[in-house]
């Protein structure tokens, strides 16, 4: 129901004006800001432990990438990008609801199990800016790493390769996308080609994952009542529309 919003929104920030910032202040490429700071929750860890937590991207390039940025130590980096988070949200999301936004999906992801989530985890426990513009922003970059440990759970339950599950891809009904446009996923997310060409059982299998990380993810929203989820819905379509 909110998986759409809340994955275009919650990350948003990354690319955003103010992480260019931090990166051209601390001398980092914007990979290297992106995994100090958004991993940075985890600690000063090996590099192998960040790629258990983002696994979706090719592992080398995490590993690389984590090291390279190792100037800006990881405690620093998180406090840093998740106060280029809010304040990408003091930009975006002045709206009257923001606040409130922020309130109910605070609720439904402090009743959220952290078990396999770490980036979840480590991003809940940081301190909530104290104006709703940021605290929205802080919120639906929490609620998007809750979604995105479930989506890795569902993918390795499916038994289903992490590139083949990028290339496979699906939109917000779980139906699998075109090859192309996951193929320039998986370019992103810095694989290299040639990339295989998904079966059937792959497009199962893809399927089955989104299935089950909608189960997973929805107990948390389940502490919502009716009319606060009918609420949240309309919250996030306004934060969308926001959005420049």
């Amino acid at each position: 129901m909110y998986k759409k919003a809340i994955g275009a929104l919650g990350g948003r920030f990354m690319i955003s004006r103010e992480v260019k910032a931090l990166c051209d202040e601390h001398g980092l490429g914007r990979w290297e800001m992106y995994f100090r700071g958004r991993c940075g929750v985890l600690g000063e860890v090996h590099p192998d432990v960040v790629l258990a937590a983002a696994p979706f991207f090719e592992p080398g390039f995490v590993r690389a990438m984590w090291e390279g940025g190792r100037s800006l130590p990881a405690e620093k980096a998180a406090v840093l990008f998740a106060g280029a988070c809010a304040d990408w949200g003091r930009r975006n999301l002045r709206f009257d609801g923001a606040g409130r936004l922020a309130d109910l999906l605070t609720k439904a992801t402090a009743a959220a199990s952290p078990a396999a989530a770490p980036l979840f985890a480590g991003w809940r426990a940081l301190p909530l800016p104290d104006d709703g513009p940021g605290r929205a922003a802080h919120a639906l970059q929490v609620a998007r790493e809750h979604r995105g440990g479930m989506h890795a759970v569902a993918v390795a339950a499916a038994g289903l390769d992490l590139l083949m599950a990028t290339i496979v891809g699906s939109d917000e009904s779980g139906a699998p996308l075109s090859y192309r446009s996951t193929a320039e996923v998986a370019r992103f997310l810095s694989w290299p080609e040639p990339y295989p060409v998904p079966a059937e059982e792959d497009l199962a299998k893809r399927a089955h994952a989104e299935r089950l990380t909608d189960a997973l993810v929805a107990p948390a929203y389940d502490v919502l009542t009716d009319g606060e989820a009918a609420e949240l819905g309309e919250l996030l379509r306004e934060a969308q529309s926001t959005v420049n």
